[in-house]
């Protein structure tokens, strides 16, 4: 559904749709995508992704628009707000399960 949405010719895709296709920063949002409790750095993005601290940071500010850290914030944030619509949802249960001890 999301191709065919962004293959429309007035629609773009967001900078970090495109930059999954990358081999330094794909894997690097599927970690942060797939894991987002974890206790991630920059130090430990990296070396699960292969590459130094320096080079993460600065290939995935230049693709994604925004530094690693700063873009796992925001995914947390917003998978939280979805969380939060679900029936019996508690703020500490969801903060627990987005990265966040409270």
């Amino acid at each position: 559904m999301l191709r065919a949405w962004f293959s429309r010719p007035e629609a773009e895709a967001p900078a970090w749709y495109r930059a999954h296709a990358d081999p330094v920063v794909g894997p690097a949002l599927r970690h942060l995508h797939n894991d987002p409790a974890r206790p991630w750095t920059v130090s430990s993005l990296a070396a699960a992704t292969g590459v130094s601290r320096a080079a993460l940071a600065r290939r995935f500010t230049e693709l994604v628009g925004e530094p690693p850290m700063t873009f796992l914030t925001g995914w947390r944030l917003a998978l939280a707000a979805d969380l939060l619509r679900e029936p019996g949802a508690t703020v500490g249960g969801v903060a627990r399960r987005v990265g966040y001890a409270t």
